[in-house]
């Protein structure tokens, strides 16, 4: 089984980091602090999620394209990466804007 949903992360991830490398825009402007406000926004978006799944609102559902590692019932791994997308690419487009405003 090839776990192509997180290989398109990974490579996605890596894309934003050539973007975000190219414009100095987060990681490659403030490592420290990009770092902080993704593990931030990650554990926060995790805890969102969790409860979700503990009232019924998250689940699932199985796929072929993901790993049957689960970190909580109904919480894949892919989950952690796919909020670090989320977190990496908000906090680039909010930096390019905030850099064409000044």
């Amino acid at each position: 089984m090839i776990p192509w949903y997180l290989i398109a992360l990974i490579v996605s991830i890596g894309c934003l980091g050539l973007i975000d490398w190219r414009y100095k825009l987060a990681f490659f402007h403030d490592r420290r602090r990009t770092i902080v406000t993704i593990l931030v926004a990650i554990g926060l978006f995790s805890i969102w999620d969790i409860l979700g799944i503990r009232l019924g609102i998250f689940f699932h559902g199985g796929s072929d394209l993901t790993l049957p590692i689960r970190l909580f019932p109904e919480f894949p791994l892919e989950e952690l990466f796919f909020l670090a997308l989320l977190t990496y690419s908000s906090l680039i487009i909010y930096r390019f804007i905030e850099s064409k405003k000044s």
